[in-house]
């Protein structure tokens, strides 16, 4: 996740051969997959699937934590869950 576009955050995929103290790493259908911590604040339980609609064909991030994207469909706004005060990830 990469702040930017018209509503605040854009998803970017990447290749990378390097796990850091920084990522997780998840697997599905044979293929490992890296998210930093930080972004996975923003995509947990998000689902990725390939869309074979006319418009908008190609990958398609249904990220339950997302309320709203732009009008391109390119960038989306986060509203993230409520936290217990005092709440600090286990990663810091």
């Amino acid at each position: 996740i990469k702040g930017g576009g018209c509503s605040g955050f854009t998803y970017t995929l990447d290749f990378d051969s390097k796990k850091t103290k920084f990522d997780l790493e998840f697997e599905s259908q044979n293929l490992k997959i890296l998210v930093d911590k930080k972004s996975h604040l923003y995509i947990k339980d998000t689902e990725i699937d390939w869309s074979y609609g006319l418009m908008d064909r190609g990958l398609k991030f249904n990220n339950p934590s997302a309320k709203g994207s732009c009008g391109c469909k390119t960038s989306f706004m986060f509203e993230p869950p409520e936290q217990e005060e005092n709440f600090q990830p286990s990663w810091m």
